[in-house]
């Protein structure tokens, strides 16, 4: 059974329940019988984003669009699975991204290398391919926007890199409001109090670039959002704080980065203040969770971005 929360303007959040409740979402948005969805999830995902258009009595040829903002596996990896479900949509891709949506072979390799093929399967479901008919490449650049209407409703897509370089990010004009994807941070909903939200970078392998992601940053808040649509996970509208949040947490990563970088143990030492951080953040706003159940909240995002600083060390040095 699919679980989901309409939101404002149209815009309504699915609950993709990857790992847990509240952990990813995809985003369906519509104007006039013209529908998209804002990601696309796993290949798990999918029955769920088809029982959310059957409980809001939408047909599946009314879908024009799915929009993953980048090809990371919890954002695109059902597409292909989806789009053999919706009869008229298309794919709207970063450049970067295309060919791997065509051809998610590199996908499926990489992933595999990291989890290894059961748990590949157990946490991705099947990868499949796009036609390369109904792939859109979303024609962005650092100095050029892309624009799609839905119905009446003006979408623009700029390029957002600094999570990573196969990134977009939509500006819908109806709400006031920018869908993210990774490039503004996460958000733990366990971790939500009436103070607000606490979020945190996600510096997943490979392309973790701060300079570009502040600059995005900057991008993002030019127009003076209203909301963010999160995919980790749902909107926020504290939006200049959390910007000023999530900058300060960039900082807090490059330091804590090279403060281990050429340890023996770097990764266990990274991996440790990372923790050590975050579980710091969350004495000083006084949260009353206890540690331990803190510490398993963080435990999966806590090693995936210490893979990824050990990446972005690299990369300085060389």
């Amino acid at each position: 059974m699919a679980h989901y929360q309409t939101l404002n303007d149209g815009i309504v959040c699915i609950d993709t329940e990857q790992h847990r409740p509240q952990m990813a979402a995809c985003y369906l948005i519509g104007d006039d019988g013209h529908y998209a969805f804002v990601e696309a999830g796993t290949s798990l995902s999918v029955p769920g984003l088809l029982q959310t258009l059957e409980a809001l009595g939408i047909e599946r040829g009314a879908v024009d669009y799915v929009m993953p903002t980048h090809v990371h596996l919890d954002h695109a990896g059902g597409a292909g699975a989806l789009l053999r479900e919706l009869p008229n949509a298309r794919l709207v891709i970063h450049p970067r991204g295309a060919r791997h949506m065509i051809d998610p072979s590199q996908l499926i390799a990489g992933a595999t290398a990291v989890y290894g093929p059961e748990a590949m399967r157990a946490t991705y479901g099947e990868i499949l391919p796009v036609p390369e008919s109904r792939v859109v490449v979303a024609d962005i650049a650092s100095d050029r926007d892309f624009e799609l209407m839905l119905g009446a409703r003006r979408l623009q897509f700029i390029d957002a890199p600094g999570h990573a370089r196969h990134h977009y990010a939509i500006w819908d004009e109806t709400s006031r409001g920018w869908f993210t994807g990774d490039v503004f941070g996460l958000v733990y909903r366990e971790f939500d109090t009436a103070d607000g939200n606490y979020l945190i970078p996600t510096t997943s392998p490979v392309q973790f670039d701060p300079g570009a992601w502040n600059a995005t940053l900057d991008r993002l808040l030019e127009r003076s959002p209203a909301h963010v649509y999160l995919t980790h996970y749902g909107r926020v509208d504290a939006v200049r704080a959390l910007a000023k949040d999530l900058r300060e947490g960039l900082v807090a990563y490059q330091r804590i980065a090279r403060a281990n970088a050429g340890a023996p143990d770097c990764h266990a030492r990274l991996r440790s203040a990372l923790m050590d951080y975050h579980l710091g953040q969350l004495r000083e706003r006084r949260h009353p969770m206890a540690e331990a159940r803190a510490r398993e909240l963080l435990d999966m995002d806590v090693e995936i971005n210490t893979q990824g600083l050990e990446v972005w060390l690299d990369r300085q040095r060389g």
